[in-house]
Formats: C-alpha cells, sequence, structure tokens
C-alpha cells in the first residue's frame, strides 16, 4: 500500500492512488481476519457456551465493510474528476505501469496462497481475504490500463484517453464494491 500510495502520488496517477488505498484497505482487513481466527479457535466459556466460531463470520462481514467503503471513496473520487475536470489531464509517469505489474504479481500469489490455506482450515475469513486479494489483481490490472491508455494519449496526442487513468480508478471502485457486497452477503448468510 505504501509503495503504491507513494508511486501514485509520485507518478500522478489516479488509479494507482486507488489501488493503493484499496491496498491499505485490505492491511486492516487482514487484522480484523487475524483477530476473528484467533477468537474463533477460543474454546466455550460461560459467556460463550457453544464456543467463538462466529467470530469468523463477524471478521468476514468487517472486510467487507471495509471493501465497500474503500469502493465507495475511489468511485466517488473518479467520477469528481472525471466530471469537473476541463481539458486533458497530465498523463502519470511511466513507472506507474512497473509498479502495477509488480503489484499484480504479489497479490496473485497472495490469493493463491490465502485461498488455499482458506480451503485446507475450512475458515470462511481465509477465503473472503483471498477473494479481496483476487480482486486487488483486477482493480490492479484496471489502472494499469488506465495508465497505459493515459500514456498513450500523452504520446499520441489523443486528448481523450488523458481520462483512461480516472476512467479505470472508478471501474476498479466499482468491482471492489461488488466483490464487497458478495463478500459481506456470503458471511451474513453463513452467521
Amino acid at each position: 500500500a505504501a509503495v503504491k500510495g507513494a508511486a501514485g502520488f509520485l507518478s500522478g496517477s489516479q488509479a494507482l492512488l486507488a489501488d493503493a488505498a484499496n491496498s491499505a484497505s485490505d492491511t486492516a482487513g487482514s487484522f480484523a481476519v487475524l483477530i476473528g481466527f484467533r477468537a474463533a479457535k477460543r474454546p466455550p466459556d460461560r459467556d460463550h457456551p457453544y464456543g467463538h466460531g462466529k467470530a469468523e463470520s463477524i471478521s468476514a462481514i468487517i472486510v467487507s465493510v471495509l471493501v465497500l467503503l474503500v469502493g465507495f471513496e475511489t468511485a466517488r473520487s473518479a467520477v469528481v474528476t472525471l466530471v469537473f475536470a476541463e481539458g486533458p489531464l497530465p498523463a502519470p509517469e511511466p513507472f506507474a505501469v512497473w509498479v502495477l505489474v509488480g503489484a499484480m504479481a504479489v497479490k496473485e500469489w497472495l490469493y493463491r496462497y490465502t485461498h488455499r490455506q482458506g480451503r485446507r482450515l475450512h475458515s470462511q475469513a481465509l477465503i473472503a481475504s483471498a477473494m479481496d486479494h483476487r480482486s486487488d489483481v483486477l482493480v490492479s490490472g484496471a489502472a494499469l490500463a488506465g495508465v497505459a491508455g493515459a500514456l498513450l494519449g500523452s504520446a499520441y496526442g489523443i486528448g481523450w484517453l488523458s481520462y483512461a487513468d480516472p476512467a479505470a480508478a472508478l471501474l476498479g471502485a466499482l468491482f471492489v464494491m461488488r466483490m464487497g457486497y458478495k463478500i459481506i452477503a456470503e458471511s451474513i448468510h453463513s452467521t
């Protein structure tokens, strides 16, 4: 999140900043999953005679709410840029492309590892976290397309392509909100 945030700021890419915000929410969500996972393993006590198993579902709901909030804020920021910007927008710096490619590779590895562990442990919270990692790969892919489009527009003098960066941020935000809704619906269903 820090690398993407710094790169988004330095490169001027709204899509990369949105991707960084999404990664920051993942960090907070991962802490919620860890807390829920540990709480679910605790044995029954006087206040919880049936155990603490629902803690995993609650932590999955926390992750999904964070994902929804980040998606909404990202969408709002992108819409403001798309609606109120006048003329071509400055293109992001080219190094943003490499940051996004690296982020996609790392997040895909995290998705595969977390999903495998979630299935092995029968953990809904870990599977929800894995799905969030997969959504990150897709959000980074949309950001990559937006950055590349804006760079091509700048290189070839195609003004409307300068809007590819905030458009990609909006597309990524909509996907993030869809994924957040899906995770919360599955988590609520199992509680």
